[in-house]
């Protein structure tokens, strides 16, 4: 009548513990690597918009040449 009680098998929670383990390395690298692009980016961020934006404020601050003056 009574079952005898049954065995766990390890050999699942080894492989739910393996997947899970890659699946964390996989994020961090992820993680990292578009931590790091926004880094770079920050670093190398083109000066030339905001010369150009400078230069169109200055541009629009002058009186018209010609028959205006």
């Amino acid at each position: 009548m009574n079952k005898p009680p049954r065995k766990k098998n390890p050999t699942t929670g080894i492989a739910i513990f393996i997947v899970v383990a890659i699946l964390l390395v996989i994020a961090t690298l992820f993680y990292n690597a578009i931590h790091e692009k926004e880094e770079f980016d920050k670093q190398n961020a083109p000066v030339s918009s905001v010369t150009s934006d400078a230069a169109a404020a200055a541009n629009a601050m002058k009186p018209a040449s010609g028959a205006a003056q």
